[in-house]
């Protein structure tokens, strides 16, 4: 257990080196920069360009800015915004409480869900349910998160009237607020994760229920209920817990189109304005803040799993 958990957290800094290499080297070989992005048609006058750059340290070698950047994040400063002038932390922290507000609700409702119709297409295998269920499944998780999001909008914004098309809270809204805003963009990032967690589930269930200790309950006459509660459930769920953990981590990269959809005030729709901006600062630190967050889910899922699972331990260890 302690050798997997240094060398996930091995794995994690590697992970975060690399994130940051490669959206510094993605955002420098852009045309343009935080200063042309900045200026708009002042950017032709050369002694304007020039002075910007000077101000903002891209005349700078792009290595020397890049390491000046990292040995301040490993200090815990992420630096300063060049398109707003301000530090990154006052303006990622409070748009990650609202990603993660839509994302933990997505969870929490989604993650049962999933569980529960999985285990029970399992259980009626090839019957109506399973098949209308498995059907639908198939179905979400082969349309993008966009289109997903329009189709929500037609339909419960257009059409029924139901819920507002787009989120008119402000960033700094209270929590609860922006709960109540999230409906649609919680239901959309929830059927793409569903589908992938049901059809997982379903698989473990038909697997375990041919499983010999199934068969052996079911000989020696232990009654149904018990055999799905006591024996079926548990081990059918615990192959799914990894995936859970990944599914979970993409919820972070799938609110990056769903925030811009719905225009919520999330880190996601953060991201896409920074890229707009050249502001190169603000787009590593939240690239790094999605690593982080995918790296601890994937080791948090990884330790429960093996801690449900013994062979787990046994096999890994």
């Amino acid at each position: 257990m302690l050798r997997l958990i240094l060398g996930r957290l091995a794995a994690a800094w590697i992970t975060m080196l690399v994130i940051a290499v490669v959206v510094f080297v993605g955002v420098e070989v852009m045309p343009g920069d935080a200063c042309t992005a900045h200026l708009g048609r002042d950017a032709v006058r050369e002694d304007v360009l020039a002075s910007c750059r000077d101000r903002m340290g891209l005349d700078e070698p792009a290595v020397t800015r890049f390491l000046a950047w990292g040995g301040g994040v490993l200090q815990g400063d992420l630096g300063q915004s060049m398109k707003r002038e301000r530090p990154i932390v006052d303006i990622v922290l409070p748009r990650l409480r609202n990603t993660l507000i839509l994302a933990g609700a997505a969870a929490l409702a989604g993650v049962p869900l999933a569980i529960l119709l999985g285990f029970l297409c399992g259980l009626w295998r090839e019957r109506g349910f399973d098949i209308g269920a498995s059907t639908l499944a198939l179905i979400a998780m082969t349309m993008p998160e966009f289109v997903v999001a329009a189709l929500l909008i037609l339909i419960f914004s257009i059409w029924l009237g139901w819920s507002t098309g787009v989120v008119t809270a402000a960033y700094n809204a209270p929590a609860l607020t922006l709960l109540f805003a999230t409906p649609l963009p919680a239901i959309t990032l929830a059927l793409v994760y569903i589908a992938h967690i049901l059809r997982m589930v379903r698989s473990s269930v038909i697997e375990t229920m041919g499983a010999d200790f199934v068969l052996m309950a079911r000989m020696k006459g232990v009654p149904e209920r018990r055999i799905v509660l006591r024996h079926l459930l548990p081990n059918a769920i615990l192959p799914s817990i990894s995936l859970i953990g990944l599914t979970l981590a993409w919820l972070l990269s799938g609110v990056v189109i769903v925030e811009s959809v719905f225009n919520y005030p999330g880190i996601g729709r953060q991201a896409v304005n920074a890229v707009g901006d050249r502001d190169l600062p603000l787009v590593q630190a939240i690239a790094l803040l999605f690593g982080l967050f995918y790296v601890l889910t994937t080791l948090v899922s990884d330790l429960v799993a093996m801690a449900l699972n013994p062979r787990l331990r046994t096999q890994r260890g």
